[in-house]
């Protein structure tokens, strides 16, 4: 585990670097499996076109997932994301090869001095932003 970040050494507009996360068609099957949501756009190409979508899409919970592993991941702590919220911009298409890549960005942009901070993230799939809205409240060490 990443050592945790202190209060005391973030300030509002921190930057936090971007991360990429790749997603593929494994990795939908799993959280499929995990979830319960065995949704055919989520692992079946021929069904996710018929509905109009361009191909297999991950789930918007797994995608707001990997919103939430990006903080704990910062943070250096499981336990630090107190409360998060998204809204759903675009879906994360995932084609059978090759997959997709989801780039996550933050910024800190309130301080508190209860020891949390605000974080907004930015969440990219290709050329699509894929989460707006994207807010946590993180308790740092």
């Amino acid at each position: 585990m990443a050592a945790q970040v202190k209060h005391a050494d973030v300030e509002t507009g921190t930057e936090i670097p971007a991360r990429v996360f790749h997603v593929d068609r494994a990795n939908l099957v799993m959280y499929a499996g995990a979830s319960g949501d065995f949704n055919p756009i989520h692992w079946r190409e021929s069904f996710a076109r018929s509905v109009g979508l361009p191909d297999v899409i991950a789930h918007g919970m797994f995608t707001m997932a990997q919103g939430g592993r990006f903080l704990t991941d910062w943070a250096g702590d499981p336990g630090a994301v107190v409360a998060y919220g998204v809204r759903f911009s675009a879906p994360v298409v995932v084609p059978d090869e090759g997959g997709a890549d989801l780039e996550i960005s933050g910024v800190v942009d309130e301080k508190h001095d209860d020891g949390t901070v605000r974080v907004t993230l930015t969440a990219r799939s290709g050329d699509q932003k894929v989460l707006t809205r994207a807010r946590a409240t993180v308790r740092l060490a």
